[in-house]
């Protein structure tokens, strides 16, 4: 079984690329991860070459295609999705009806400086490969402080990672054992009823979770500083 691994990072030293051979090292036996290195040369998105696409597009597509699942590491830029894998998804997502992602498994985990591990660019990110058909797994983990918690990866990480992992590989395996079709999905891609669980792992290494509780899970909503700026905004227009 083949992973195909994409970072939503161009930048050599990138945390997100660390993250993603960390997790080639927790792969089961017989299952390898191919890393796709296109990222670089996919030229801007622009519909009128959609039916001729450039070669580089057409290189990500046939990688996507080929692979049995799919495993995306992205760092967040701006509170969302990074422009040059953006930009790669939308190129991904033509056509419509026959893209290589539709159907296709895929987990998205990432990594950031912050405290929060990047979770809005992972849930963005999410949200368009659901729109483009794609099958989401329903695990989430944020790696916070990056520069620290991936400089000596502790097991705790190396555990989630290898769930997430695991979790991929049991998607593909029943994809290929004919698992029948993507379910519908809501308009922001997730499954009705979707309840995120979104894990993340802070600097003090502590696993934590929004969404879904579990035991000795502490709960910090990623979402409140923003509304707390919200808030703030609403006072001064008063």
């Amino acid at each position: 079984m083949r992973v195909l691994g994409i970072a939503g990072s161009l930048r050599s030293g990138s945390h997100n690329r660390k993250l993603l051979r960390l997790a080639a090292s927790t792969l089961p036996h017989g299952v390898e991860l191919e890393t796709w290195e296109g990222l670089r040369d996919i030229p801007a998105f622009d519909e009128d070459d959609e039916d001729q696409a450039p070669l580089a597009v057409a290189g990500l597509r046939a990688a996507v295609a080929s692979a049995d699942a799919v495993l995306i590491v992205t760092p967040e830029y701006n509170g969302s999705i990074p422009g040059a894998l953006k930009n790669a998804l939308d190129w991904a997502s033509r056509p419509v009806a026959s893209n290589a992602f539709r159907g296709k498994p895929v987990a998205v985990i990432g990594a950031s400086l912050g405290s929060f591990g990047g979770v809005w660019a992972q849930d963005e990110t999410r949200k368009v490969l659901g729109l483009m058909g794609a099958r989401v797994i329903d695990v989430e983990l944020a790696v916070g402080r990056a520069q620290e918690r991936l400089a000596g990866p502790d097991e705790e990480l190396l555990g989630r990672l290898r769930e997430t992992v695991a979790q991929l590989v049991a998607e593909a395996q029943l994809q290929s054992r004919g698992g029948g079709r993507p379910p519908p999905r809501a308009p922001d891609g997730r499954p009705p009823g979707h309840v995120p669980s979104s894990r993340f792992v802070d600097g003090a290494g502590r696993a934590r979770m929004r969404g879904r509780v579990e035991p000795s899970a502490t709960v910090i909503p990623p979402a409140a500083p923003m509304a707390r700026r919200r808030r703030r905004g609403r006072r001064r227009r008063r």
